[in-house]
């Protein structure tokens, strides 16, 4: 008989586990990922620290706190994959834009914005409000723009 798992039962589950444990070693769950591919289920947790570069050795902490817990809690066979989200990697959420404040990103809008023909923006994250959206720093002119969150295409963390 086959098994009806509802992922966002699990994740909803194990996420105050996965932040708890992260904070433990002073890392943060950017994303926490449960998904079916190719009939075999997996965990992503994607780490970040303000402080320093994730190494494997955070990773392996991360996975090692969590084994048994996280056994108890998801009823059926996965592959847990502890990592750094990348430096390419996309935004998933909108509590990327508070996390990486002050960081550069590459940002792709789906419309132009008023008086402008780019689409596309480099700059420093300012600040992120859930109603306002983005307020950036644009590298090439130093001017501040606003971006509705409703604009905003896709971002990802930029480096030089």
């Amino acid at each position: 008989m086959k098994q009806e798992i509802n992922r966002f039962e699990i994740l909803n589950k194990i996420t105050p586990l996965i932040e708890n444990t992260a904070m433990r070693y002073n890392l943060i769950p950017i994303e926490i990922e449960f998904i079916k591919e190719n009939h075999k289920w997996f965990l992503r947790i994607f780490l970040y620290s303000y402080e320093k570069d994730i190494t494997l050795e955070d990773c392996e902490n991360v996975t090692r706190s969590l084994n048994d817990f996280l056994d108890e809690l998801i009823p059926v066979k996965y592959y847990l994959e502890v990592s750094s989200p990348g430096l390419e990697r996309k935004f998933k959420s909108d509590k990327e834009f508070l996390i990486f404040k002050g960081r550069r990103i590459s940002l792709k809008l789906k419309q132009a914005l008023d008086g402008e023909t780019e689409k596309i923006f480099k700059g420093e994250i300012l600040d992120w409000d859930d109603n306002l959206g983005l307020r950036i720093l644009r590298f090439d002119d130093g001017q501040e723009l606003q971006i509705p969150k409703s604009n905003i295409q896709s971002a990802k963390l930029y480096i030089d």
